[in-house]
């Protein structure tokens, strides 16, 4: 047992011998037998204990056999107590989730607290293969099915090279006694029907299936190496960062993808979850925007922070949209707008013609103070400079091909009778423009 958990830490080059390390310690066959290995193997560590008082007198059972079996092998001990019910009421999670975030979230403060290198937890083979299992059932992509890595981030897995028998016989061997979770044998959640109802089925169909399932998860593993480096290379090629427009009040990048090199790749399906997921789109949303983004532009899927358009030929993710405020302005001076968009409002008798996208200059005599800065809203008309008939706003971003994301936070100046002065970065509203007989002008310009 020794050796093999050796070969398997020394193969996956997790810990080193000058390292110092935590060890999370319930108590359990599996926990106990990390510990103990680990400090046969003349490894540096210290044991870690969470009560999560969900159990009653068999959680203080447990942090009293822990405690005990810490001084008989003068192991340093910390622990902790949690309100893991409150903690899940309050965050509105599952207990098993609160549980799950209050260890991680413990085991990592301390780590940094005491300069440990990493924390190991006691997962093992068959721990692998129910997760494999699960995320098997739960419909996950391939990442779902190279069950528990032995690294993630600072927490490492030493013991997946062997399973769960082995352990027990190893603990048999060497008559140490170990606690039992009770709630291990309830068929309540879905990981303990697989352990206790599935598994043994599998088992006593084929023999090896449990070895067999933990090899496939190691192929797909392999697989899942070829899958990222082609999903990373097509990610750098296609997808563009889009910068906010000078006229837009929002100032937050979006990211863009044109559907023309959307139809070149191997598998638009696999492209799309691989982008869209940490954006937090769902399998569900991700398969309805394949069938959306050939036959329905304009159309808009949400995630909890992201809008993902479908605008003509390219799809577009931005951050949600922000409420924007109004800011009047009585007179001229320097204005901020959104609290970083700033805009300085002056007066001239020296009649110029300045028109670009962050400077212009209209008939002071034609317009009514106060000034209003806000984003477009449905219904807002102008007449571009040069035109003779009032437009929708609306409409004249279309024709200039602004997107979706881009209109949703167009600013505009209007006067006191709400007549849009400045489609900002666009044009001014040509019943204002600067004529041969403007005796003064007003100027706009946005800094």
């Amino acid at each position: 047992m020794l050796n093999r958990v050796s070969d398997y830490i020394v193969q996956q080059r997790l810990l080193k011998k000058e390292g110092r390390y935590l060890v999370a310690l319930s108590g359990g066959a599996d926990s106990v037998a990390l510990l103990l290995i680990l400090k046969q193997l003349g490894y540096s560590i210290e044991a870690v204990h969470c009560n999560f008082r969900l159990r009653g007198e068999e959680s203080d059972r447990d942090e009293a056999f822990v405690c005990q079996l810490c001084r008989e092998q003068k192991i340093p001990l910390h622990r902790v107590h949690f309100d893991t019910k409150a903690y899940a009421a309050l965050h509105k999670v599952s207990i098993e989730m609160a549980a799950r975030e209050l260890r991680y979230q413990y085991f990592e403060q301390l780590r940094q607290d005491i300069g440990a290198d990493a924390i190991c937890v006691a997962h093992h083979r068959d721990d692998a293969v129910e997760t494999l299992l699960m995320n098997l059932m739960n419909g996950s992509g391939i990442h779902g099915l190279t069950g528990i890595r032995p690294v993630n981030g600072y927490v490492i897995r030493p013991l997946l090279g062997v399973n769960r028998v082995d352990i027990e016989v190893f603990l048999h061997s060497i008559g140490q006694a170990y606690v039992t979770d009770s709630s291990n044998a309830s068929d309540d959640v879905l990981r303990n029907k697989i352990r206790i109802h599935l598994l043994p089925l599998m088992q006593e169909i084929l023999p090896k299936s449990m070895e067999n399932i933990s090899k496939t998860a190691n192929y797909i593993k392999e697989a899942e190496t070829v899958y990222n480096h082609t999903i990373e290379s097509e990610l750098d090629q296609i997808v563009a960062k889009l910068k906010p427009s000078i006229g837009a009040s929002d100032k937050r990048e979006a990211e863009i993808v044109s559907l023309p090199n959307l139809w070149g790749l191997p598998s638009i399906d696999c492209f799309l979850f691989e982008w869209l997921r940490p954006f937090g789109f769902t399998s569900g949303q991700i398969q309805q925007i394949c069938k959306s983004i050939d036959t329905q532009s304009g159309k808009t899927f949400h995630s909890a922070a992201y809008v993902l358009y479908v605008d003509r030929d390219a799809l577009i993710v931005a951050p949600s949209h922000q409420p924007s405020s109004s800011l009047i302005i009585p007179e001229e001076g320097i204005y901020q707008y959104q609290g970083n968009i700033t805009f300085r409002i002056s007066f001239s008798d020296v009649v110029d013609v300045l028109k670009s996208d962050s400077c212009i200059t209209v008939d002071k005599s034609m317009v009514e103070f106060p000034l209003t800065i806000r984003t477009i809203q449905p219904g807002d008309r102008f007449v571009p400079f040069g035109m003779k008939g009032t437009k929708l706003v609306s409409d004249y971003l279309t024709d200039k091909k602004v997107s979706l994301w881009a209109k949703r936070s167009q600013m505009v100046v209007a006067d006191r009778n709400e007549n849009v002065v400045w489609l900002v970065g666009h044009r001014i509203d040509n019943r204002f423009r600067v004529t041969s007989s403007t005796t003064s002008v007003l100027k706009i310009d946005l800094i």
